[in-house]
């Protein structure tokens, strides 16, 4: 179903039918969960109601890699379809494997998602997220067919190439990294091209945090909808939920195949409607692959759903756990730095985020580029503009590096906001 079209009741019957299934499968066919279910003294016949899910242990990036490399999947190797995995550069790589049914799946939740955003049987994608081990690109390749699209499988990189082919072949939808978004506008600018004269309606934007700052910016210098999309390999690849372009308020999730839950991160409890702690998935109709109680470390607030009223909604992700900077004492998450930042004239958005050490404590550098356009009397009064916002805004000092256009490392994947310069003992 493209559009899903179901009552709460039916969504809830649904829902339990295809958990407990889950829990059966994952208990009967993958022998870490066995042993996670049997530990924590439960089983899957346990689970009578949604609510016993709560019962059931978590899943962890760490469960991945210690089953690396298929250990965690549920069925034969002759019924794997597809395989894709992480970086793994902060460890051993998460590997994810589909069947043609999970396949399918992903394409139909990724045509959903695509549908709600704006997009339409027809129009032209072009897929700037990058192809490969990397779910995005994939992702957004089979759900844009699905619907119906013409797809432009772009992938990452070529930037100077990238705008050439968005001036001749004319696509209605871009689906691309937030960041990298940023950098084709940069392109744009740097050859000339009104990015607000092309022909660009929907720009479609997951895979990092960002803000409604952030938003405002593209959808101001683009003269698009700047939509949210929202996924991660582990669960299926984007296409998990997707913000309505009719609303912009959130990301609904598609709950016939992902089961949501929001924790408090550090007593673990689950959480109600509108609090914001860290969100979990469960799986429940994932056949290679089935994950049950993910920890994402995304953290979001669940709330009632708006255009697609059967669906709840996830806030935007502004930050993660593991993101997280503790500087004396002050929780510190890149996205606050960014709000400060967007509003501030003289500064562009790419920015970094340096951690070091004077003395014994840690010290935070803020290290971002002036706009092209930017007066050296203009680039001072905005190192002061953003050290009083960030300490008033969020209570700690920083210093502020403002360097030259273009300088900054640019990323054709997900940002990286965080260089750790501090000295190891």
């Amino acid at each position: 179903m493209i559009e899903a079209n179901i009552g709460a009741d039916e969504l809830a019957a649904r829902q339990l039918e295809r958990l407990q299934w889950t829990l059966r499968h994952a208990y009967a066919n993958v022998p870490a969960y066995t042993r996670k279910f049997d530990d924590a003294g439960v089983h899957p016949d346990d689970c009578k109601e949604l609510a016993d899910l709560a019962k059931f242990p978590f899943t962890t990036k760490q469960d991945l890699r210690e089953n690396y490399p298929f250990g965690m999947f549920a069925v034969p190797q002759d019924q794997v379809r597809r395989i894709h995995a992480s970086s793994g550069t902060t460890g051993k790589a998460t590997v994810v494997g589909y069947t043609e049914r999970d396949i399918d799946t992903w394409a139909t939740v990724m045509a959903r998602s695509i549908h709600a955003a704006g997009g339409r049987p027809g129009h032209k994608v072009h897929v700037a997220y990058g192809y490969g081990l990397f779910t995005g690109g994939l992702g957004a390749h089979y759900g844009a067919e699905k619907l119906g699209c013409t797809v432009i499988p772009a992938s990452g990189g070529m930037t100077a190439r990238q705008v050439q082919l968005i001036t001749d072949f004319k696509p209605e939808i871009i689906m691309v990294t937030p960041s990298y978004m940023l950098t084709l506008l940069d392109e744009f600018e740097r050859q000339g091209v009104d990015p607000k004269a092309s022909s660009l309606k929907v720009g479609i934007f997951g895979a990092e945090p960002w803000t409604e700052q952030m938003r405002a910016e593209i959808e101001e210098r683009f003269a698009l909808d700047a939509v949210d999309i929202y996924g991660l390999s582990e669960v299926m690849g984007p296409g998990v939920a997707q913000e309505c372009v009719e609303t912009k308020d959130g990301l609904h999730i598609w709950e016939d195949h992902f089961y949501p839950e929001v924790i408090d991160p550090y007593s673990e409890e689950v959480l109600g409607s509108g609090e914001t702690g860290e969100l979990l998935f469960t799986s429940l109709t994932k056949e290679a692959l089935p994950i049950i109680r993910y920890r994402t470390r995304d953290l979001t607030a669940l709330r009632p759903g708006t255009a697609r009223p059967a669906f709840r909604r996830m806030d935007k992700v502004t930050g993660r756990t593991d993101d997280l900077i503790i500087l004396r004492g002050v929780n510190v998450f890149p996205t606050q730095i960014e709000e400060i930042v967007l509003r501030t004239p003289a500064l562009s958005p790419h920015f970094q985020l340096v951690r070091s050490t004077r003395g014994r404590l840690d010290h935070l550098t803020v290290r971002v580029e002036a706009r092209h356009d930017a007066s050296s009397a203009a680039r001072e009064e905005a190192i002061a503009t953003l050290v009083s916002g960030v300490k008033d805004g969020v209570g700690v000092t920083v210093s502020v590096e403002v360097v030259e256009p273009d300088t900054l490392e640019r990323s054709m994947g997900k940002m990286r906001r965080i260089i750790d310069q501090r000295e190891r003992p």
